[in-house]
């Protein structure tokens, strides 16, 4: 199936751009926008798709090495993995029944070639190397994430306010562990932690 890319648009939920894509079926779909595609391109969908940016294969059917993104965790579910701004996923291998991606966080996936993807890398990379500048630009940012946005630290509150609040300079004042039955005021800083860097174990692995 073939489509042409009607329109690029921004996506008030999400930081990358999505392009508007007229298929051949009549339908039109916004679909996560790799880089180089623009309006009046074509992209195609399915097993005998070109290898080029924007197009739509099965894993199965995507030589090894190539970058990958928007890919599908199970077949059908539309993408999962490798959605963000300016990331790919990358198609290591063919094995028996299985592909083997490797994801932008460097963990390697073992999925099934039928699970779809998309040739490129997402659009709107560099995102993050250009500052807020102003409190006023993160506020509007986290407003349209419904972000709970500021977080202040506990040592900073007063006593009433928080555990870790008082004191005549920044401090916890009592350890950061606590326990699983912790009551809800009481629970906050490390919960339940079984590696605290403290102890007499050797590399403060006590458990």
């Amino acid at each position: 199936m073939t489509g042409e890319v009607v329109d690029i648009e921004h996506d008030p939920a999400r930081s990358a751009p999505v392009a508007n894509i007229a298929f051949d079926d009549g339908e039109q779909r916004l679909v996560l926008a790799p880089e180089g595609v623009g309006v009046g391109d074509t992209v195609e969908v399915g097993i005998s798709a070109t290898i080029e940016p924007g197009n739509t294969l099965p894993l199965g059917e995507i030589p090894e090495g190539v970058p990958v993104c928007n890919v599908e965790s199970q077949p059908g579910d539309g993408g999962t993995f490798a959605r963000a701004t300016g990331v790919n996923a990358t198609l290591v291998t063919h094995e028996r029944d299985v592909a083997v991606v490797q994801l932008p966080s460097g963990s390697v996936r073992r999925l099934s070639p039928d699970c779809r993807a998309t040739i490129g890398v997402v659009a709107g990379g560099g995102r993050t190397e250009k500052p807020f500048v102003k409190a006023g630009n993160k506020y509007h940012k986290m407003k349209s994430r419904g972000t709970k946005w500021p977080n202040v630290r506990g040592v900073a509150m007063n006593a009433v306010d928080h555990p870790f609040g008082g004191g005549g300079r920044q401090h916890p004042g009592q350890p950061k562990s606590v326990s699983r039955d912790a009551p809800p005021g009481r629970k906050v800083g490390d919960i339940a932690s079984k590696r605290t860097g403290r102890g007499g174990g050797k590399g403060g692995d006590n458990e």
